[in-house]
């Protein structure tokens, strides 16, 4: 009796695992359909002012990276490393470097991290470190009591200046961390930009996640 029992058990545990799975799947179907209606629709809306309309864009195409991270690992999140990896691969991984445990970042904050990275990137390649051959971006962070710091440090750049204004990029930054209770901190150094994140990851999030062995060439190096 006992042995069915457990059979009947674990029989129910696969079909609600299995659910969920399709559930997880069809939500990501749907969510890439509306995605690409989106694009469709601001393409056409925008077509005139091509500037506006590729910033968008390449913005919508960063969080559709992550969203494939995210759904990869079952609605659970997505890895730090490999929210930046995803941002940051078309830029070359000889010229940058990052650095730090691998933490899971909850579905929301990943997202985020996301954009802060698909705004940081544009503007070193457009005016920062990446924007010459020489540049050099360096991506550390640590992790302790749940706590993520975080610094993204160019080099070998362009000099920089703070701008005179703040762009939407900016604002982004100063505003990204508040909903978590986090902080973003940037400093124009003459040797390049530097940026300092701070943020306490969500007590159900688990910290450090296993590693996964990666083939894709094209992915940055791991520390």
């Amino acid at each position: 009796r006992e042995v069915e029992e457990y059979r009947r058990l674990t029989k129910r545990l696969e079909d609600e695992e299995n659910f969920r799975k399709l559930a997880v799947e069809e939500l990501a179907h749907r969510l890439k359909n509306k995605l690409a209606t989106i694009q469709s629709i601001i393409g056409f809306q925008l077509r005139d002012e091509p500037q506006t309309r590729d910033a968008i864009l390449s913005r919508l195409t960063a969080l559709s990276a992550t969203d494939d991270l995210i759904m990869t690992a079952q609605g659970r999140g997505a890895r730090i490393r490999d929210v930046l990896s995803a941002e940051l691969r078309p830029y070359g991984a000889s010229r940058i470097s990052i650095e730090g445990p691998n933490c899971l970042l909850s579905p929301k904050l990943a997202l985020t991290m996301a954009l802060l990275a698909h705004e940081l990137a544009t503007n070193a390649a457009k005016y920062g470190a990446l924007s010459n051959s020489l540049g050099k971006l360096s991506i550390a962070w640590s992790l302790s009591n749940e706590e993520l710091n975080l610094e993204w440090r160019e080099s070998n750049g362009p000099i920089v200046t703070p701008p005179t204004h703040k762009g939407f990029g900016v604002r982004l930054l100063s505003r990204a961390m508040d909903q978590f209770g986090g902080t973003v901190e940037t400093t124009f150094e003459p040797t390049g930009l530097v940026c300092k994140l701070k943020v306490t990851l969500a007590e159900r999030t688990p910290s450090i996640v296993p590693e996964i062995p990666n083939k894709d060439p094209g992915v940055l190096a791991a520390d």
